[in-house]
C-alpha cells in the first residue's frame, strides 16, 4: 500500500504540472469569475475531459496483486485493472465549472476508461460523470467564494475515491480478489486524490493572487503616472504636452522608447531610435491607423508590424494606445520594446489602463477649459451690457461741471475711470476681494450722487474688517443700479438706497434696500431667476448677478428678493466665510 501511494503521488506530480499549465489558459479566468456561456462551457468540458484522460494515461495497472508500472496506459488486458487519477480533474471541473461542466468532462474521461477495458470497467466508467455532477452541486454551497479553500477541497476530495470503491463492489461482486483490490487501492486513492485536489486549488489561489497583485500594481502605477501627467495635459501647445508625456512615461516605465503622435505625425519620441524616429515623421504604421480607426489598443510583436524603414532599428515590438475624446481618436501613445517577450500581461494591463485614464483626463481638462471660456464670455457679455446712457450722461455731467465746478468734474472723472477700469478687468478673475468690489461700488455711488444730488441719498458701510473676503466681481453695483434706475425712477425727492454688509459666524450678508416703488407682485417669484419678456425691462442685470453667485459659490448664495412693508424693496445674498 505504501509503494502504491508513492507511485500515485509520482504520477500525480505530472498531472499537477499539466494543471499549472491549465491555469495559464486565457479562458480559465472565466471559470473563476463565474462567467459561463455555452461556447466557453463546451471548451471547458473538453479541456477538463482531456485533463481526465491525462490522469488515466499516467495512472497505473494492477495485475492480480502486483503493480505494473508503464510509461503510459493505452489498454488493459483481462484480469488487469486501471487505477486512474482522472477523478482529480473531474472534481476540479465540477467545483469550478458547475454540474454541467463536471458531467461533460466526466463522460469524456469515463468513455476513455470504458475503452481501455479491464476489471471494473463499468465502475471506472460511471464514477467520473457521477463525481462531476456531485462536485458541481457541492460547489453551489461555496458560490460566494471565488476559489474554494484547500482545506475544503481536501475534505471534498475524500469522497470520490470512496464512491469509486463502492461502485467496484456493486458491479464486480463475483470478481475474484475484488475485495483485496479495494483494500489495496482504496486508501492510497483517497490520500493521493484529496491532496492533489487541495494542491490544485491552492495553486489556483496563488495564480489568482499573482494576477490580482499584478493588476493592482498596474492600476496604481497608471494612476500615479496619470496624476503626474496632468500638468502636461493642461498645456495649450500639443508639442509641449507630447514632449512632457513622452519623457514622463520613459522615465517611469522600463521601456525601450516612447512616442506620442497625433492622427498624422509623430509629436515626440524619447528613448532608443531617436536618430530616425523623429518629431514630424508621418504616421505610416498600419497598426497605428487601425488603432485610430477602431479606437482599440493594438500590439505589434514583430519589427515588420512596426514598419520602421531603418535597417538597424533596435525596436522590435510595440503597444499602440489610442487617446480618445468625445470627437474620436486624437492621437496615440506608443510603448516600444526591444523584444516581443518583454510585452507581458502586466504591460498590456498598464497600457490599457493608462490610455483610459489619460483619455478621461484630457476630457476633464477640455471641460474645464470650456467652462473657463464660458465664464469669460459671460463676463465679456456683462461688459457689453454697461448702460451706454449712464456713460453718456456721466460724460455730459463732466462737461457741464468743468464750467462751474472743475474740482467736482475732476473727482467724477477719476471715479468714472475707476469704474470703467474695473469693468474692463472683469475677465481676469472669477473672484475679487470685497475691498475691490466696494471700491467699484463707491465709484459708481459718487457719480450717481453728483447726478442726483437733490433726489436721493445712498449710504454705504465701511468694510475694513472683511476686506479680504472674495466675492464674484460686479455683484453689488448692479443691485445698487437696479434700485436707482427702477426702484426710484418715479422719485423726485427723498429717495434712499441703503447698502448693508453684515458679518455672521460663517456668512456675510450683503443687502441693498431702497424706499422706491418695489417690485411688481407678479415678478417677485421670477426676478433674478430668469430674464423677463420683451416689452418690459429684461432683468438681465439681476439675472447675471444671480447666475454668477450660484455658479461660483453655490445655490446657497443665490439672490433673495422681497418688497418691504413700508414701501421699496430689498435684494440680498450670502457669501460663505468657510470657503474663503
Amino acid at each position: 500500500m505504501k509503494d502504491l501511494t508513492i507511485i500515485l503521488f509520482e504520477r500525480l506530480g505530472l498531472l499537477l504540472v499539466l494543471a499549472f499549465v491549465l491555469t495559464r489558459v486565457p479562458g480559465f479566468k472565466s471559470l473563476l469569475d463565474r462567467e459561463y456561456s455555452r461556447r466557453m462551457s463546451l471548451a471547458h468540458v473538453f479541456m477538463f475531459g482531456l485533463f481526465g484522460i491525462a490522469g488515466t494515461v499516467t495512472g497505473i495497472v494492477l495485475d492480480g496483486g502486483s503493480i505494473l508500472t508503464r510509461g503510459f496506459i493505452w489498454s488493459a488486458a483481462d484480469g488487469q485493472m486501471v487505477v486512474s487519477s482522472s477523478l482529480v480533474a473531474i472534481v476540479i471541473a465540477g467545483l469550478l465549472g458547475g454540474p454541467a461542466v463536471g458531467l461533460g468532462a466526466g463522460i469524456i474521461a469515463g468513455a476513455h476508461l470504458f475503452y481501455l477495458g479491464g476489471i471494473g470497467v463499468w465502475a471506472n466508467c460511471l464514477v467520473n460523470p457521477l463525481t462531476g455532477i456531485l462536485a458541481g452541486l457541492t460547489a453551489r454551497f461555496f458560490s460566494n467564494e471565488r476559489v474554494i479553500s484547500p482545506w475544503k477541497a481536501l475534505f471534498i476530495g475524500v469522497f470520490p475515491p470512496v464512491l469509486h470503491m463502492q461502485l467496484l463492489l456493486i458491479f464486480e461482486p463475483h470478481t475474484e480478489g475484488i475485495i483485496s483490490i479495494v483494500n489495496t487501492v482504496g486508501l492510497p486513492l483517497v490520500i493521493s486524490n484529496s491532496i492533489a485536489i487541495a494542491i490544485f486549488t491552492a495553486m489556483v489561489g496563488i495564480v489568482l493572487r499573482e494576477q490580482e497583485n499584478e493588476a493592482a500594481f498596474a492600476a496604481k502605477q497608471a494612476l500615479t503616472i496619470a496624476e503626474e501627467a496632468l500638468p502636461f495635459l493642461k498645456k495649450d501647445s500639443a508639442r509641449e504636452m507630447s514632449k512632457g508625456i513622452a519623457e514622463l512615461l520613459y522615465n517611469r516605465l522600463e521601456l525601450a522608447a516612447v512616442s506620442v503622435t497625433n492622427e498624422n505625425q509623430v509629436l515626440a519620441h524619447k528613448g532608443m531610435g531617436e536618430d530616425h524616429h523623429r518629431e514630424g515623421d508621418p504616421l505610416i504604421t498600419g497598426l497605428s491607423h487601425q488603432a485610430i480607426g477602431s479606437k482599440k489598443m493594438q500590439v505589434a510583436y514583430t519589427q515588420a508590424e512596426i514598419q520602421c524603414r531603418h535597417a538597424d532599428c533596435p525596436l522590435n515590438a510595440a503597444i499602440i494606445i489610442p487617446i480618445i475624446n468625445e470627437g474620436g481618436t486624437t492621437g496615440l501613445i506608443k510603448f516600444y520594446f526591444r523584444k516581443a517577450q518583454h510585452i507581458r500581461p502586466l504591460e498590456l494591463m498598464l497600457a490599457e489602463g493608462l490610455g483610459n485614464l489619460i483619455s478621461n483626463q484630457l476630457a476633464a481638462v477640455a471641460t474645464e477649459k470650456l467652462r473657463l471660456h464660458i465664464r469669460d464670455a459671460e463676463l465679456r457679455n456683462l461688459q457689453a451690457q454697461i448702460n451706454p446712457h449712464f456713460l453718456f450722461n456721466t460724460l455730459h455731467l463732466i462737461v457741464a461741471l468743468f464750467r462751474k465746478d472743475p474740482e467736482s468734474a475732476r473727482r467724477i472723472t477719476v471715479n468714472l475711470a475707476h469704474y470703467m477700469r474695473f469693468n474692463i478687468g472683469l475677465v481676469s478673475s472669477s473672484l475679487v476681494s470685497l475691498e475691490k468690489e466696494c471700491q467699484h461700488v463707491r465709484s459708481y455711488i459718487e457719480i450717481v450722487r453728483t447726478r442726483f444730488s437733490n433726489q436721493l441719498e445712498i449710504t454705504f458701510p465701511e468694510t475694513e474688517e472683511i476686506a479680504n473676503v472674495s466675492v464674484p466681481p460686479s455683484t453689488i453695483q448692479p443691485l445698487v443700479e437696479n434700485s436707482v434706475q427702477h426702484g426710484l425712477k418715479e422719485t423726485t425727492t427723498g429717495g434712499l438706497v441703503d447698502v448693508s454688509i453684515e458679518k455672521a459666524n460663517t456668512w456675510i450678508r450683503i443687502a441693498v434696500r431702497d424706499n422706491g416703488c418695489g417690485f411688481p407682485v407678479e415678478l417677485l417669484n421670477t426676478a433674478g431667476s430668469e430674464t423677463l419678456s420683451s416689452g418690459k425691462d429684461s432683468g438681465t442685470g439681476l439675472y447675471n448677478v444671480n447666475q454668477r453667485l450660484i455658479g461660483l459659490l453655490g445655490e446657497t448664495s443665490k439672490l433673495h428678493i422681497h418688497n418691504l412693508p413700508d414701501g421699496g424693496s430689498e435684494v440680498y445674498f450670502y457669501i460663505p466665510l468657510s470657503d474663503q
